[in-house]
């Protein structure tokens, strides 16, 4: 397993809606941090949609700082899960990490069934695995059930261990429903706090070693449970700060940070 950055390490740098920040990352900067970090993965996800980048000036540059790409998007209309499906294939990327829902259209779960029976094929051609993450709307048990209606085909899962979260599933029982199917992982800290009225929770993000995300437990048990190698992106949840440089440049440190303890402590090649 290799560790990895991501377009959602750095959320806020790349943009919010509503909350653009002054100098946007973009994916040269992208590949040349992970380079600095000595990391050599890294996924493009929807946040930076692939099909408005010159994919040749991205894997000629991929492949001069010797990164492996990974693919992701959002949505599963079957014209754009086919397009992306080309596209990961064209970067080298063996796996399409997709979030089903998206503002516009959430799919029913035969809806989803339907869509993707007619769009494997195309993932099969291409040598690519479609990787269904973990979201708010979903439980593991309602995907688990998806991916055995789907055996045999190139689908698993992109397991996320704080989503799950929006829908009362701890990263202890997801792993455990989900981790045979998995074939990419996002990780991120989070804390868990009671508000200062101890009137609710609020859940969010911190640099690695200072919250909740137990990697002594998940990385063996994934090891386990998956039985395949796959990679592990670092994603972040950081909190929104008075201004947008402000929250910029806390996503920066805490992603320096987080590289910085998790090559040390669990991904030291």
């Amino acid at each position: 397993m290799k560790l990895g950055i991501g377009s959602y390490t750095y959320g806020w740098g790349v943009g919010v809606a509503g909350f653009p920040p002054p100098h946007p990352l973009d994916w040269r900067t992208l590949l040349q941090r992970a380079a600095d970090f000595g990391v050599r993965v890294v996924q493009i996800a929807n946040n930076m949609p692939l099909h408005e980048i010159d994919l040749d000036e991205l894997t000629d540059e991929a492949r001069r700082l010797g990164i492996v790409l990974e693919a992701g998007t959002r949505g599963i209309g079957r014209d754009h899960l086919q397009q992306y499906a080309r596209i990961a294939q064209r970067i080298g990327s063996p796996i399409l990490r997709c979030v089903i829902d998206t503002p516009d259209h959430q799919p029913d779960y035969q809806e989803i069934i339907t869509t993707l029976k007619a769009v494997l094929p195309e993932f099969e051609r291409c040598g690519v695995t479609l990787a269904i993450e973990n979201h708010d709307r979903f439980h593991a048990k309602t995907l688990a059930n998806l991916m055995h209606v789907m055996r045999g085909a190139p689908i698993g899962i992109c397991l996320d261990v704080a989503n799950s979260l929006g829908c009362e599933e701890p990263m202890t029982h997801v792993a455990e429903v989900l981790g045979p199917y998995t074939v990419n992982l996002h990780i991120k800290e989070y804390v868990i706090k009671r508000l200062p009225s101890h009137h609710g929770f609020v859940i969010h993000g911190a640099p690695f070693g200072q919250g909740r995300c137990d990697l002594d437990w998940l990385l063996p048990k994934l090891k386990e449970l998956a039985g395949r190698d796959f990679n592990a992106i670092l994603e972040q949840w950081v909190p929104q700060q008075a201004t947008i440089e402000e929250t910029v440049a806390l996503e920066e440190r805490w992603a320096d940070e987080s590289v910085a303890y998790l090559r040390a402590r669990y991904f030291p090649d």
